[in-house]
């Protein structure tokens, strides 16, 4: 009896390597080991040859690509929760399914989005750099003062899973929270968390302390945040996203922030990234991070074992329990 051929999957970036060993065992993989990222005419050759694509957020999987695509391509198994850079129009166009990996990265995203509220708050960048540039010269009773943030207003735009996680969290601060969502959640879930819900996106915003992104980059939610919702805010209110950077207008955000319009920022993704506007690098009022919210050894090695169960089931004639769907988004 002849064995079965093992699909060929082609990974886009260096994965933790526990996974990629698993995938070489099941798959004819291909990886990438020096972590180089694709240029567009490397992904679309990948494609061609391609019976399993497993692409990263830093790919660009548009519809050139899918069209160009050979036709023994039936799965793109995106390595990672958000799937804003890949066409999925074009992709049922051509029949390909596509999968994500949701929920394994919620915990250390509202850890990340916790981290940054407080760093921004407390002005802990600010007292690192002093510390470090030896410019710090005592305490003293008015030195780097920050603001509490017990009692505060927490106003959470995308009550999801990481909204979800964060309200937790921010509760056990002694913070109020209130949400903003594209349907209300369960109230069960309001009782919980003691959630405030907010039908009205533009009040919510101007009552609050805080406003924490958690919502995905879809065409709806580009600069959501656009210049007028931001100058809805309070001036001395802080704004953290760990979500996606085209949720907000970032220009505005930029300007505002230099005049000191909002109080501060915690910023763990940007509109044009890897680039970040050269206004925001001058600041002291921003926290900035380099894209880092799932950035744990446990959650990359779950996302990994999302991939392979996507690829497996796929593969098997099964459907993949984290199919993505555009009606779903």
């Amino acid at each position: 009896m002849t064995e079965k051929k093992k699909p060929l999957v082609v990974v886009t970036r260096k994965l933790p390597d526990v996974i990629e060993t698993r995938m070489m065992e099941l798959f004819d993989a291909r990886l990438n080991s020096d972590d180089t990222p694709l240029t567009h005419a490397q992904l679309i050759e990948a494609a061609q040859v391609a019976d399993v694509l497993v692409p990263t957020v830093t790919d660009r999987i548009d519809r050139d690509l899918i069209e160009k695509a050979g036709p023994q391509l039936r799965l793109i198994a995106s390595f990672g929760t958000g799937v804003d850079h890949i066409d999925l129009k074009a992709a049922r166009e051509r029949g390909i399914s596509v999968t994500n990996t949701p929920g394994v990265l919620t915990e250390d995203t509202a850890d990340m989005t916790m981290a940054l509220l407080l760093a921004v708050a407390r002005r802990l960048a600010e007292g690192e750099r002093l510390v470090r540039t030896g410019q710090w010269a005592g305490w003293g009773p008015t030195t780097m003062l920050g603001h509490r943030i017990w009692g505060k207003r927490l106003g959470i735009l995308g009550m999801g899973r990481i909204g979800q996680a964060l309200a937790r969290r921010a509760r056990a601060f002694g913070m109020s929270i209130h949400y903003h969502n594209r349907r209300r959640v369960h109230p069960d879930v309001e009782l919980e968390l003691e959630a405030t819900y907010w039908d009205s996106l533009d009040q919510m915003l101007a009552r609050m302390d805080v406003v924490s992104i958690n919502c995905p980059h879809t065409p709806a939610t580009y600069h959501l945040l656009s210049e007028r919702r931001l100058r809805l805010l309070r001036p001395h209110c802080y704004i953290i996203n760990t979500s996606r950077g085209e949720v907000i207008d970032e220009t505005a955000l930029t300007k505002m922030l230099s005049k000191g319009e909002i109080a501060g920022a915690g910023l763990d993704v940007f509109e044009h990234e890897p680039a970040v506007n050269p206004k925001l690098l001058r600041l002291d009022n921003v926290v900035l991070l380099p894209h880092m919210g799932s950035a744990t050894i446990e959650g990359r090695i779950d996302m990994g074992e999302k991939v392979i169960v996507n690829i497996k089931t796929f593969v098997d004639g099964h459907a993949p329990p984290d199919r993505v769907l555009e009606t779903l988004l």
